[in-house]
């Protein structure tokens, strides 16, 4: 759904008396046009973000306004927002849509690769959920779009819950935003480093039923973890805090080719967030102890696929029971 155009947006041209200006410039942000290139959840993120901006203003609490601004990095790549372009979003920037067109030029296959991924979260949940698993802890949520988590599962299983964790402040200010459950279901977001598996499992025991199955979904997320030993210190780690019976379904880039080596590499370079690829050898021990579901760890479009478009992409997916 398009944004109406930015009246739905309030601005203001000139500066309140005691406003710091870079609180100004926040409210100012869309009449420069800005606002024009988000979609209608972009808009209503923003917004919340201006109403902040106004309430700061007011205390003249200019360091806290700063901080604001550093979040919304305009100016700089971001990776949900690169991702959100390449899924054709509307939540995103112009850095973002010049560095995922430098990708594109070099590895034109990254587009088919994300909206493949997404398709992968779809087909994956819903085989979950027709399973019995009715509890999802997604681990490295991104920016909301079509077919979230907790939309697939709560279509299979009204009851079903979900928990989001990130800690980037631009996707939970989206997901808070635009992310509501079932009324017999749950959706909450936590806010914590992918790497803090111990603060991750706590918070998500607050929520979700430990003593019953959780489906633990790492999609397209484990990349930001450069060191092998400390990606699979993770999702061992969180593997291992989920009760007999549970779900991991994992998905990822493979250094598969040159091309998606190059492509990466620049992409690395940007100033975004760096993603490493691994071996596909490398992916599939992090199913190392668990029982993988059929027809194991396939290029993503292989597993379990619902049409006919399986192309060759450079990325695995899997899904595996914990004995």
């Amino acid at each position: 759904m398009s944004g109406s155009g930015s009246s739905t947006v309030a601005t203001s041209s000139s500066r309140p008396s005691g406003m710091p200006a870079r609180a100004d410039a926040v409210l100012r942000w869309d009449s420069a046009g800005c606002g024009s290139s988000l979609g209608f959840s972009g808009l209503r993120f923003f917004a919340g973000i201006q109403r902040v901006a106004r309430g700061l203003a007011e205390r003249d609490t200019a360091a806290v306004t700063d901080a604001i601004v550093d979040k919304l990095n305009a100016e700089i790549p971001h990776s949900a927002r690169v991702w959100n372009y390449w899924l054709g979003g509307k939540d995103n920037f112009a850095a973002d849509r010049a560095v995922g067109d430098q990708v594109r030029a070099v590895f034109p296959e990254i587009v088919g690769a994300a909206r493949h991924t997404r398709a992968f979260l779809r087909r994956s949940v819903t085989f979950l959920a027709g399973e019995g698993i009715r509890q999802f802890l997604d681990v490295g949520t991104g920016l909301p779009t079509a077919d979230n988590t907790h939309e697939v599962a709560q279509r299979a299983a009204s009851d079903a819950k979900i928990v989001y964790v990130d800690n980037d402040p631009l996707v939970l200010t989206h997901a808070r935003a635009l992310l509501t459950s079932t009324p017999d279901g749950v959706t909450q977001y936590i806010d914590h480093d992918l790497r803090d598996t111990g603060a991750i499992l706590e918070a998500a025991a607050r929520i979700l039923d430990f003593s019953q199955p959780v489906a633990l979904m790492l999609l397209g997320v484990m990349g930001h973890v450069e060191d092998p030993a400390e990606a699979r210190r993770i999702v061992q780690e969180l593997v291992a805090g989920l009760p007999s019976g549970s779900y991991l379904a994992m998905s990822d880039g493979t250094a598969t080719s040159e091309r998606v080596i190059e492509s990466h590499r620049q992409y690395n370079e940007s100033g975004a967030v760096p993603y490493h690829l691994r071996e596909v050898a490398d992916f599939t021990s992090f199913f190392d102890g668990l029982d993988l579901v059929e027809p194991g760890v396939v290029p993503t479009p292989l597993w379990r696929p619902d049409s006919e478009d399986r192309p060759a992409v450079d990325g695995y997916a899997g899904v595996a029971r914990k004995p």
